[in-house]
């Protein structure tokens, strides 16, 4: 049997009763279209921002989402589609950076192209990505690159190379992209003094780079896709908290089952609970608080 290649996003014990249920966009053997899965992310985005009397980590994460939604919408009045791309590897943070791109696109492309301004006709071509790949890809990340292409009509290019060659490469084979969306926070590496738009540095390949969840923490990525019930990488939910490759990734160590809860889960299977499969030997890794425990799983 094929192991799923998506996360199943578990009910939030901190999410109100009007959480979804069923996962924003399924996966089906005939996709939505752009328009109708920009839809459906746009209805479910706007039903969360609306909600109130939520707990104080919902209310903070419904500011967040507000600020990023308005640098999107800035990039997307700066640039035309033809000139916008984003790095898209699989990961937690770049898929809550599709998802708040499609509603933006929604909003600016699709809501009312009638009076949006726009001369450039409703949208019907898949969003473009540029996917660098680690030196020894998961198979899980593979899959889930894959099926998420199909899931949200993305155009996927990928370089298993070194970022910098990738991204001239990935410039020279899609020379209209002048502004790439990237879904770095600030508690990443070099992600300290970013902003919401910055150049390239020196040496690199220019274009512009576009930073709509700067200042997101670890909590609210994962407070944002378990609410929307957004399907992840199943790597997450193995304790890998930041996905690399096979040689430099392993389980987060703060994620780690104690003894006692091992044994007690141990005992329970042993009961018949799960016809004696063994206990995981990690927590998930929604279960993670701390920004700075985040990467304690990579070898730097």
């Amino acid at each position: 049997m094929t192991a799923p290649t998506t996360g199943d996003p578990q009910p939030d014990c901190d999410a109100p009763n009007g959480r979804p249920t069923s996962p924003l966009v399924p996966a089906a053997d005939s996709p939505l279209p752009l328009p109708q899965l920009c839809a459906k992310v746009h209805e479910r985005i706007a039903a969360f921002l609306e909600q109130k009397d939520v707990s104080p980590r919902l209310k903070s994460l419904q500011a967040q989402t507000r600020l990023s939604l308005g640098v999107i919408a800035e990039a997307l009045d700066r640039y035309s589609r033809p000139e916008l791309s984003l790095a898209y590897n699989g990961g937690k943070d770049c898929l809550v950076l599709l998802i708040l791109y499609l509603y933006a696109f929604h909003e600016k492309y699709l809501a009312a192209p009638a009076s949006n301004g726009t001369a450039e006709g409703t949208p019907t071509e898949p969003i473009k990505c540029v996917y660098i790949q680690s030196a020894h890809p998961f198979p899980e990340v593979e899959d889930f690159v894959a099926s998420t292409s199909r899931t949200y009509s993305l155009s996927v290019v990928e370089y298993a190379k070194p970022m910098k060659a990738a991204f001239a490469d990935y410039l020279h084979d899609t020379p209209s992209v002048r502004a790439i969306f990237v879904g770095t926070r600030r508690t990443d590496p070099h992600g300290e003094h970013l902003t919401h738009f910055d150049p390239t540095d020196h040496g690199w390949p220019s274009f512009m780079r576009i930073h709509p969840m700067i200042d997101w923490h670890y909590v609210d990525i994962w407070t944002f896709i378990r609410h929307l019930n957004i399907p992840y990488c199943v790597l997450y939910d193995q304790g890998y908290t930041s996905l690399g490759g096979t040689t430099d990734t392993l389980p987060n160590p703060a994620l780690a089952r104690q003894p006692s809860a091992q044994k007690s889960t141990n005992d329970n299977l042993s009961n018949g609970s799960s016809n004696g499969v063994s206990a995981p030997k990690f927590r998930p890794a929604y279960e993670l608080v701390d920004d700075d425990e985040e990467r304690l799983g990579r070898d730097h």
